[in-house]
């Protein structure tokens, strides 16, 4: 190879310019990309079209049949498209053009409630060609669209940097609903001026604060205790921030769970609107940016917000809160061994605005008094073991679940047994729980 074609061909190699000699009979000269139009293969040029044969000396035909030059292993064509003859034998067509900028390209941007329109004006010059079987084609030259959108990012709406790929064409673009001020950029031929070593062809405009019009929110809400709450696994299930909010009630809280909600919403937003329903009934309307909700009863309910301004509105979204029915349950035996497991007498509950339970010796005598749920008779009388055996104990408790008026029977003797009422909420319960030491 002599050494002048030698350097060009290492030139093309380093800036991606090569015609593949498996697919083209032809390799560039000079500075020159390849680009591929579905089966077609397009050359672009920098500077000039200059091609050389890489069977020989060959005919150069354009692809309407117009012999162009015959005897030679290159030429300086003009635009359009081209195939090679040698000995009868015709080679693939390829198509070559020199590179020229789009003109008088000009940005307009018109947002809207659910996409943001983007308007490009001017020439932006694509490739069109003949192909060989005389059918026309048209290679749209590709741009990337840049702008800032804002996203939810668990804890408030943050700028993220978006782009979208596309085709270089006059006419409208479609980018999703803008909810925050940003540039809008659309840039040209990236990967050909790339190749060329050229500067980035970026053309702008301005989507300003005044003419953002899309709203959006974010539903969240933070769950909110008036005291620390002591109950560890019986009342424990104070979620922060999530979708759904199961919870119970408990003495500690006045037998209410407060719920702070928030909108959350993107700058456009003036107007909102809360919904809270128990079941199928609505049973709060407000309009403040965040509210507050105190749950006092057992239920479902939903939260549903919105959020709009005079010419968007955006979608509702909503949380669930459920809060628990009171429960209590007695156990029947213990076994104080302090072995870890089962130690102490102590009910498993949920929910219980007031409790008070006594224990008895099978003579009747008080051994063990407490109104904390989450305490319990340790086995020991006095600071000394209990004797194992059965004895008596009397519970009474209501729920956040009972009726506001709601009252149960006093403190009675071991001969008076009661079984529990049927009043929702409210709990008189006796019966026998069996202390058993066994072994450690």
């Amino acid at each position: 190879m002599r050494p002048l074609r030698r350097i060009i061909l290492v030139l093309c190699l380093l800036s991606f310019i090569l015609c593949p000699v498996s697919a083209l009979p032809v390799e560039c000269v000079g500075s020159a990309v390849q680009v591929v139009n579905g089966n077609d293969t397009l050359l672009v040029f920098r500077d000039e079209i200059h091609l050389r044969s890489t069977i020989g000396d060959a005919e150069w035909y354009s692809t309407d049949g117009t012999l162009v030059a015959t005897g030679t292993d290159e030429i300086y064509p003009d635009a359009g498209g081209y195939y090679l003859v040698k000995e009868g034998v015709e080679y693939s067509p390829f198509y070559v053009f020199l590179y020229a900028e789009p003109a008088d390209l000009g940005l307009a941007v018109q947002p809207d409630c659910d996409a943001t329109t983007l308007t490009l004006s001017g020439d932006t010059k694509p490739f069109t060609y003949t192909r060989r079987n005389g059918t026309s084609a048209t290679y749209m030259r590709t741009c990337s669209i840049h702008y800032n959108a804002l996203a939810w990012n668990t804890e408030m709406w943050v700028d993220s940097a978006a782009t979208i790929d596309s085709e270089l064409k006059a006419g409208n673009y479609i980018l999703p609903a803008l909810y925050g001020a940003t540039m809008v950029s659309l840039c040209c031929d990236g990967a050909i001026r790339s190749h060329f070593g050229l500067d980035s062809l970026c053309f702008s405009t301005e989507l300003t604060e005044d003419k953002v019009v899309a709203v959006n929110h974010m539903l969240t809400s933070l769950a909110t205790a008036r005291e620390e709450d002591p109950h560890g696994n019986n009342e424990s299930n104070r979620p922060i921030r999530q979708d759904i909010i199961t919870a119970s009630t408990s003495t500690e809280y006045s037998g209410i769970l407060e719920v702070a909600f928030y909108s959350n919403p993107t700058p456009a937003a003036l107007y909102y609107k809360w919904s809270i329903y128990k079941e199928s009934e609505l049973i709060v309307n407000r309009n403040d940016i965040e509210i507050r909700y105190a749950f006092s009863e057992p239920g479902h309910y939903r939260v549903v917000c919105q959020v709009n301004n005079s010419t968007c509105t955006s979608d509702s979204t909503e949380m669930l809160v459920n809060i628990a029915e009171s429960f209590l349950k007695v156990p029947n035996v213990f076994t104080p061994n302090g072995d870890g497991m089962n130690d102490d007498f102590r009910v498993s509950y949920r929910s219980l605005r007031e409790f008070h339970g006594w224990v008895y010796n099978r003579w009747g005598k008080l051994v063990f008094e407490w109104t904390d749920p989450d305490k319990g008779w340790d086995g020991n009388i006095n600071g000394r073991p209990a004797a194992e055996g059965a004895y008596f104990y009397v519970i009474r408790a209501l729920g956040n679940d009972a009726p506001k008026n709601a009252s149960y029977m006093s403190k009675i003797s071991y001969n008076k047994k009661i079984k529990n009422n049927d009043i929702i909420g409210v709990y008189q319960m006796s019966g026998d729980i069996n202390l058993l030491r066994g072994k450690k």
